[in-house]
């Protein structure tokens, strides 16, 4: 359990200094980077890579919302019948937890 949340606060942190520079995919080849680096079964990695982004993303998305006074929060729910903040969790977080797995099973097969 605790090699789990270090996993995913090192993935946070990982992933928040990439996407400063880099596009928004980098974060799959630093949680991806983590996994690997972790020696954790598939289904953990993938969890704490999933955990981590998605709280990073979440946050994230609510940082930008208040600081914006939420204009493009609402104009985005009104085209889209799905809360555009779930939508943004579940698609970092999917592509966190897909790319951590991703290097566990990396790690798994180099053994």
């Amino acid at each position: 359990m605790m090699k789990l949340i270090q996993q995913a606060v090192v993935t946070i942190v990982c992933c928040f200094l990439f996407q400063l520079f880099l596009p928004w995919w980098s974060l799959a080849l630093a949680a991806g980077v983590v996994g690997f680096a972790f020696k954790n079964k598939g289904y953990l990695s993938f969890l704490a890579g999933f955990i981590g982004v998605g709280l990073l993303w979440g946050l994230t998305a609510l940082y930008i919302d208040l600081s914006t006074h939420a204009v493009l929060t609402e104009k985005v729910n009104r085209l889209l019948p799905v809360n555009s903040f779930l939508l943004t969790i579940c698609v970092g977080a999917l592509a966190g937890g897909m790319a951590s797995l991703t290097g566990a099973l990396l790690r798994a097969l180099r053994s």
